[in-house]
């Protein structure tokens, strides 16, 4: 579903293990920037009303996943931990197109997105299946859900507003990108790292 060329290495989920405090303060502050990207959209593109309406609720349950990962920092004795940049995100948002048409450069921002939510997606699968935690088992098979669900919207939504831009080879070009930017993550026990 995800269309995902690479999956994550599998050594990700071994230093993970090693560092859990790591991990979950670098998801929280992922679902922060998560739902500061869905704001930003929305300051972008007030006039698409639907748009608008998704990427609010979209914002608010990004908000929510965060009070959720801080609320299991905190349940295991640990602090949040300092915002890091996150190099993985930022390499994504080199192939997203800063001229061209507005439309063109809605559906690059919207793929974008899509982008991330498809690789936390995937390694929130990977937690699923190997967290040693059951709780946090749990926890993550519900976030692949919820992650889901927003790729499937901004995929959605880029279709919807894509008008003449070719969004599946868009899209094709993106995968293939991120399958090689990938290539040089999964060495920290970070969401994208």
């Amino acid at each position: 579903m995800l269309g995902l060329q690479l999956p994550t290495d599998p050594r990700w989920a071994e230093l993970v293990h090693q560092d859990l405090p790591a991990l979950l303060t670098d998801h929280a502050w992922c679902e922060q920037k998560a739902a500061s990207n869905a704001i930003s959209m929305i300051v972008r593109h007030p006039e698409l009303s639907e748009l608008v309406s998704e990427l609010t609720r979209i914002a608010q349950e990004e908000l929510d996943h965060f009070g959720q990962v801080v609320q299991r920092i905190h349940a295991r004795g640990w602090v949040l931990g300092p915002e890091r940049k996150d190099d993985y995100v930022n390499e994504l948002m080199q192939f997203v197109r800063k001229d061209g048409s507005r439309e063109e450069r809605l559906v690059d921002r919207l793929l974008f997105s899509a982008m991330i939510e498809a690789r936390s997606c995937e390694r929130f699968k990977v937690l699923t299946e190997e967290a040693a935690d059951p709780e946090l088992r749990e926890f993550y098979r519900v976030l692949m859900v919820s992650e889901a669900g927003h790729y499937t919207t901004f995929i959605g939504f880029a279709r919807r507003y894509g008008g003449r831009v070719d969004v599946d080879a868009r899209w094709k070009a993106f995968l293939a990108y991120e399958a090689e930017v990938v290539t040089r993550y999964g060495k920290a026990p970070t969401m994208h790292g």
